[in-house]
C-alpha cells in the first residue's frame, strides 16, 4: 500500500504515515523534534544556571529529587518520569551523588535520594534562569500558557497510548 502524502505537513517518514490516522505521523515528528528541543533547553539551561555537561537526564533527575523536598527510592523516580531502563537513571544519579547535588541514605535495603543543599540552589538558579530566558518569551510567541496545559493532558494521553502499544508491539 503506497503511503498516503501529507500536503504542507512535516512528517519524518512518509512511508509510516496511514490512511485511518495522518496526522499521528505528523504528532510523532512533532514530538521527535519537541524532545529534542527540550533536552537541549534542558542542558543549556542548567549549563547558565552553573553546572555545565550534565545530561538531560541528569537535569530530569536533580529536579524531580528536588521536587517536594522528599528522599525518593530509584523506582519510584524511574516510575514517575517513565525512565524504562533504571540503569541509566542510576548512573546519572551517581553523578549527581559524586559532583554533591544529591545524597543517597540507605533505610535498610532501600536507597533513598534527596537533593543538597548544592542541588537545591542549582534547581533555584535553574528557575531563575527559566524564567528569563523561557517564561519571558512566552509572550513574543503567541502561545498562551492554557495552550501548553492543554498539550500536557494531550501528551500525556499519547504516553499512555504509547505504553500501552510498546506492550502488544512485545507480546507479539
Amino acid at each position: 500500500m503506497k503511503p498516503t502524502a501529507l500536503p504542507n505537513k512535516l512528517v519524518s517518514s512518509n512511508h509510516l504515515v496511514s490512511e485511518r490516522g495522518p496526522e499521528t505521523s505528523e504528532f510523532e515528528f512533532a514530538l521527535i523534534m519537541v524532545g529534542n528541543a527540550f533536552n537541549r533547553w534542558m542542558v543549556r539551561c542548567m549549563a547558565a544556571a552553573g553546572a555545565p555537561d550534565m545530561t538531560a537526564v541528569e537535569v530530569s533527575l536533580l529536579h524531580h529529587i528536588n521536587h517536594r523536598d522528599r528522599p525518593k527510592k530509584l523506582a519510584d523516580v524511574c516510575f514517575v518520569l517513565n525512565i524504562e531502563d533504571t540503569h541509566i537513571a542510576s548512573y546519572a544519579l551517581k553523578k549527581l551523588v559524586a559532583r554533591g547535588f544529591v545524597r543517597h541514605a540507605k533505610n535498610g535495603k532501600e536507597a533513598f535520594f534527596s537533593a543538597t543543599d548544592a542541588g537545591r540552589k542549582l534547581c533555584a538558579r535553574y528557575r531563575e534562569v527559566r524564567e528569563q530566558c523561557l517564561i519571558d518569551s512566552l509572550g513574543e510567541t503567541g502561545l498562551r500558557n492554557d495552550e501548553f496545559g492543554n498539550a500536557a493532558a494531550l501528551m500525556r494521553a499519547a504516553s499512555g497510548m504509547y505504553d500501552s502499544a510498546a506492550r502488544t508491539a512485545t507480546s507479539l
